[in-house]
């Protein structure tokens, strides 16, 4: 293994020497043939274009534990500008820092991004909730400002080496989630870290780090200081994650839980408390199965909406008495205005959720009892109820709920994301750039149809009259009285 002595400073003025473990290829177990096809199209291009790109985050941290990525990310010391340049087929993203998404056939997505500064670490400057300084840098400086030891790996091509500045190989083979840099620093910094921690222990199964954990724990309060907006997207991500249980269960065990959701803090108490514990926790067991389906099965795609009602719904059932609560006309409506009320208070305002998002919600919630009672007659679901709009989201939303409880009732298929026909032209605008010297297909011309006559639209007079707006009255009417009897004025 090679070990290179260079300088960094992170959290100090003062230099300090950084071991850099340079490991080649016969130390780790990436090899080239297990990068995407499209990942390894965008490192070649930068490499042929005299850049430097290497695949960094979570698709090093995968490829090392035999895992295939979701995302391959690059980084390259090539700016947006000349990102552009190179890739046609991309676009720019990002407002604190700017992105380029490059596209290819089939959906794909490689985001590349400029190496960025390390400058957020300079002590003397004010501790301040994200930091708007974004400069781009080098590739040992943007080692140090990533979150998490495990995702600050670097993977370059030419010599298919692992470049490591801070001991991220070591914690990947000993199973642990550590933070980069000083993590009381780190988390007042970023308080969305604090999730982003519970999230990799959550998904690789690894422990925290004791200091990371104490840390955590010790600033979980600042949370409320970041935007709400951020918070919720964070929430989805795990809810969808496919470990969204074992999500929930460090957030119980880290006391990240009730600084998130402060509205289950009177039913998690006592006795009681347990039982909302076990529900929740078989709530979110059931999200992933659904979403643990295999890449040859149909994509599955829970609605937003329908996952955030998921996450409130024992709090829910306990507060309104659902699905039990039996109520027609207008104590249905009244008790509709009170679960919106109550949503938008304890969860809508203070995650930022959009009013259609919390409409679907309380219509998911209030129609528990519609479904409780309706089923509960025998029958199946009468036919009024499968004419509503809202029929699928809700059989979906009680199938959920009655699983929770123990009646195995939730069909992945019900989720399947039914896959629309590529339009004729979408293909070509999603085309990739091709290799030096690889020519691609022309696609082939689709010829126009012929032009198709209209058929002349009869009036009720008998006689077809031509279209247009010319001496037609305020009615649309060719009588002279009109449709509401008003005397149409004469053309001059």
């Amino acid at each position: 293994m090679t070990v290179d002595q260079q300088t960094h400073t992170p959290d100090s003025g003062e230099e300090t020497a950084v071991a850099v473990r340079v490991i080649p290829e016969s130390e780790h177990p990436i090899r080239e043939h297990m990068l995407d096809r499209e990942a390894l199209k965008v490192l070649y291009r930068l490499r042929d274009a005299g850049f430097k790109g290497y695949l960094v985050g979570g698709g090093v941290r995968d490829l090392y534990l035999g895992r295939t990525p979701k995302d391959f990310d690059i980084s390259t010391d090539a700016r947006p500008g000349q990102l552009r340049q190179l890739f046609r087929n991309s676009r720019t993203i990002g407002r604190r820092f700017r992105l380029v998404q490059v596209f290819f056939r089939g959906d794909k997505i490689v985001e590349v991004s400029t190496l960025r500064s390390s400058s957020e670490f300079d002590i003397d400057g004010n501790e301040q909730i994200l930091a708007s300084n974004n400069t781009f840098g080098t590739l040992e400086e943007d080692a140090f400002r990533r979150d998490l030891t495990i995702n600050a790996l670097f993977y370059e091509i030419e010599q298919h080496t692992i470049i490591d500045y801070i001991n991220g190989v070591e914690d990947l083979d000993r199973r642990i989630i550590r933070m980069v840099g000083d993590p009381d620093r780190r988390f007042t910094r970023d308080p969305v870290r604090m999730m982003r921690v519970v999230r990799h222990a959550a998904r690789t199964g690894f422990a925290i780090e004791a200091e990371t954990f104490a840390a955590l724990q010790r600033h979980r309060e600042k949370l409320h200081l970041c935007p709400p907006s951020r918070i919720r997207d964070e929430v989805l991500k795990d809810l969808q994650s496919g470990a969204s249980r074992a999500w929930a269960e460090l957030c119980m065990n880290s006391t990240l839980w009730p600084a998130l959701f402060p509205l289950y803090d009177e039913c998690m108490q006592g006795a009681e408390g347990e039982v909302v514990r076990k529900e929740l926790l078989n709530i979110f067991a059931i999200l992933d199965r659904l979403h643990a389906r295999s890449n040859g099965d149909e994509p599955v795609k829970v609605p937003d909406y329908l996952l955030l009602a998921t996450l409130l719904l024992p709090w829910a059932c306990r507060r309104f008495h659902l699905p039990e609560t039996n109520v027609r006309g207008e104590g249905f409506h009244q008790l509709s205005r009170t679960i919106r009320d109550d949503v938008d208070h304890h969860f809508g305002e203070p995650f930022n959720v959009q009013r259609m998002a919390k409409e679907f919600m309380t219509t998911l919630l209030i129609n528990l009892s519609t479904f409780h009672h309706a089923r509960a007659q025998g029958g199946g679901d009468p036919k009024w109820l499968k004419k509503k709009s809202y029929y699928r989201d809700c059989s979906r939303f009680f199938d959920i709920y009655l699983e929770s409880q123990g009646i195995a009732a939730v069909q992945p298929e019900r989720f399947v994301v039914e896959q629309p026909p590529a339009a004729a032209g979408e293909e070509a605008a999603l085309a990739p750039v091709p290799e030096r010297g690889e020519r691609l297909e022309r696609p082939q011309r689709i010829e126009r149809p012929e032009r198709i006559e209209r058929p002349e639209r009869p009036e009720l007079g008998g006689e077809s009259k031509p279209r247009g707006r010319g001496g037609v009255n305020p009615a649309f009417s060719s009588d002279q009285h009109g449709v509401f009897g008003l005397l149409r004025r004469p053309r001059k």
